[in-house]
């Protein structure tokens, strides 16, 4: 039955931590390589590419769709799946014997489409080693892969499945990277152990943010996840869970707080 106010119910799955859920509606929803670059859609990323080696474009999450370039620049580009290779031809010459070897140092503008979406590169050919060029997802792309992900689940099943990715360290890459705050909390109902927060993402599209805190005793303590209904913690929380009830001297458990979020 619905949830409301400060009534709540614990969920647990077979051989998962206890989950709290707090309320009962929400809205509807790779390794980096040395010498990466992290490049954005609809805005021009000013790079430097080696005008010797072969140069690398990743698409993160999907497939490259097309590349266009102005040939006459001196460049060549190879496409496939995720990736695109672009070199910068070399001119050889032989002036009676005496080769000689010009590099292009003319800017060259590519418009990669991946995911979707359009990469403006405006790339300054130098003589540095090969780099790596990630075409990381916008807000749109990682809306578009969260509800693709969370969508089909009921709200309990979807505070589960962010608490037990963030357990499991398998983060989705839809879900963006923001700064943890660096203040470490003592709770009132808590007062024997303190909290810093190791993480925090949101979940873009969701309307959902997710943090990670450890929380560590200074004496032998027993934890309850309504310990945690906290405004410090959050203004708006939805699901709490612990992976572990009981703390030790100088123990620590792992915390998830999964809260509504106001995103643009």
């Amino acid at each position: 039955m619905p949830i409301s106010g400060n009534r709540a119910r614990r969920v647990r799955l077979a051989g998962a931590p206890a989950f709290l859920i707090l309320a009962a509606t929400i809205p509807a929803a790779s390794p980096a390589l040395a010498q990466s670059i992290a490049a954005l859609p609809d805005q021009t990323s000013r790079i430097r590419l080696s005008n010797r080696d072969v140069n690398h474009i990743v698409c993160v999450g999907g497939e490259i769709e097309d590349v266009k370039f102005s040939a006459e620049k001196g460049l060549a580009v190879e496409r496939g799946g995720s990736d695109a290779w672009v070199k910068f031809l070399v001119l050889e010459t032989d002036d009676m014997g005496a080769k000689t070897r010009t590099y292009v140092t003319t800017p060259s503008e590519f418009f990669v489409s991946c995911n979707g979406a359009i990469y403006p590169l405006y790339a300054e050919p130098a003589d540095i080693p090969a780099q790596t060029v990630t075409l990381v997802p916008g807000g749109a792309q990682r809306a578009r892969a969260n509800d693709a992900l969370l969508g089909p689940l009921v709200e309990e099943e979807r505070a589960v499945g962010i608490a037990l990715a963030i357990l499991q360290d398998r983060v989705p890459a839809s879900f963006s990277e923001v700064a943890p705050s660096r203040d470490r909390l003592i709770l009132a109902d808590l007062p024997t152990a303190s909290l810093s927060e190791r993480r925090r993402l949101e979940v873009e599209g969701a309307g959902l943010s997710v943090s990670e805190y450890l929380v560590r005793a200074v004496a032998t303590t027993t934890l309850d996840e309504r310990d945690f209904l906290d405004t410090a913690l959050g203004a708006d929380i939805f699901a709490i869970t612990i992976d572990r009830l009981t703390l030790g001297p100088g123990e620590t458990a792992r915390l998830i707080v999964v809260r509504r979020s106001v995103q643009p």
